[in-house]
């Protein structure tokens, strides 16, 4: 991989096993109120103009759409600046990841990346504001970076000093309160052909209620549930998580509802290489939400920024009249509906522990200095060859507001397949105020909502 680092920028190499440095002082937290957002992206834009100033995001509205509406469009009339194939990328590689650059070497002509007019649109309520400047000058680093502490709602470094406080920000990025919503994934043969598996979520963001304290969460990030509707030979299989913010002290809790036995079971192993269920072995229970989990079988370093074309502002894919067979082709899904932009991106390397067993040797995540979301990553074998590269195809979801994936996509270029997973197919816009409550995600409550 190129190591490439933005003029100014310089390349801190701190792995999980080196000394971690968290809080930064109040004059440096100062640096949120000016050159940098309150997030602690650069507000500035390039010197060449190519990304824009970042002026506030996208708090309000489109004309037209209303609260319980799916999100429309912000910019109808953006058409493409140019598009990335594979007869042009050698222009551009200097600005694509290795693993996009491997994806237009590999697919041939209708694999491209139509390029638009970068739209720095990445916006959260004041509070969450407010809180990233407390979690600035608090937040710190558990023993070995297996967990923070004295962080609440939000990224708990805006400041980052190596990879694991960005990894973090990742895991810990606001995505509201709560939020249900009906979705689709699929693992499409080489061919094309597809069966979803259809899913209702819910979310409850114990970590990121207002006014929560983090003494009141009891360890939770977040509590997960997951009910499949079809097919009908897996419906009414129900998943039930509590993920804890120190999964090393308090691992992950997961259990699984089964129909044919009708017993709610412990899932102790639902995490890190894992196979994620229904993904066909495409994808590894850590890849969701493009990672997840505790961070202790890698070793991090950070690289430090790259301008990169990436998926961004992904409103064709979400529209409420794209279907998933408008969306997904063979090998790859329909290039037409991407959209990618140029954007300021950490870059993390991850590199599996001695003695660690998990299926990738090593692992590189390119992540939005607006959100801390992962935006794309590369996956590698024990050969030190590229194996997967995954996409997260975001928005910005008006009604809270708040930036997060619409779909996620992960291609495994040895197969020439893809695990996708956010399909909408038509459902009813994402509800972030179901009025969930913490009684809702027991075990007990989901061995009552299983025989309903």
């Amino acid at each position: 991989m190129r190591n490439q680092v933005i003029a100014g920028v310089a390349a801190i190499l701190f792995g999980a096993s080196g000394t971690a440095v968290s809080k930064v002082s109040p004059e440096q937290a100062d640096r949120l109120d000016g050159e940098l957002t309150p997030v602690g992206a650069e507000r500035a834009g390039n010197p060449s103009g190519t990304i824009p100033d970042w002026t506030g995001g996208l708090k309000t509205p489109p004309e037209g759409w209303r609260k319980g509406q799916v999100e429309i469009n912000p910019f109808p009339e953006d058409e493409p600046l140019f598009v990335i194939t594979g007869d042009n990328y050698t222009l551009y590689r200097d600005r694509l990841s290795d693993g996009h650059l491997r994806m237009l070497e590999q697919y041939g002509a209708d694999f491209f990346m139509p390029v638009y007019q970068t739209r720095r649109t990445a916006a959260f309520p004041d509070h969450v504001y407010d809180k990233s400047r407390d979690n600035a000058v608090q937040s710190e680093l558990l023993d070995n970076g297996n967990g923070v502490r004295n962080t609440i709602m939000t990224s708990p470094f805006p400041i980052p000093q190596n990879g694991l406080e960005v990894i973090w920000n990742h895991i810990l990025r606001y995505r509201g309160n709560e939020v249900a919503f009906r979705s689709a994934s699929a693992t499409p043969q080489t061919d094309g052909a597809f069966n979803p598996v259809v899913n209702d979520y819910e979310y409850f963001f114990a970590y990121s209620k207002k006014g929560a304290e983090l003494e009141e969460i009891d360890n939770k990030i977040f509590y997960l549930k997951t009910d499949t509707i079809a097919p009908s030979s897996l419906a009414g299989t129900i998943t039930l998580v509590h993920e804890t913010l120190d999964q090393i002290r308090s691992p992950r809790l997961a259990w699984r509802y089964d129909a044919g036995s009708r017993r709610l079971r412990r899932s102790p192993n639902l995490a890190y290489e894992t196979d994620l269920p229904n993904s066909s072995s495409l994808r590894s229970v850590d890849q969701k939400d493009m990672y997840n989990g505790a961070p202790n079988q890698y070793d991090w370093t950070l690289k430090g920024k790259r301008e990169l074309y990436v998926p961004y502002n992904a409103y064709a894919l979400h529209a409420g009249d794209v279907t998933a067979d408008d969306v997904i082709r063979p090998r790859h899904i329909n290039q037409a509906l991407t959209r990618y932009e140029l954007h300021r991106v950490w870059v993390v390397e991850a590199k599996r522990r001695t003695g660690i067993g998990h299926i990738y040797d090593r692992r590189v995540f390119y992540v939005d200095e607006d959100s801390w979301q992962i935006l794309a990553s590369e996956e590698y074998d024990e050969d030190g060859q590229l194996w997967r590269v995954s996409e997260a195809h975001n928005i910005s979801y008006y009604s809270v507001p708040v930036f997060w994936t619409t779909m996620e996509m992960t291609y495994d270029l040895k197969a020439e397949r893809y695990y996708i997973d956010g399909l909408d197919d038509g459902f009813p816009a994402y509800d972030f105020s179901p009025g969930f409550r913490g009684a809702d995600f027991t075990a007990s409550a989901a061995r009552r909502a299983a025989r309903r």
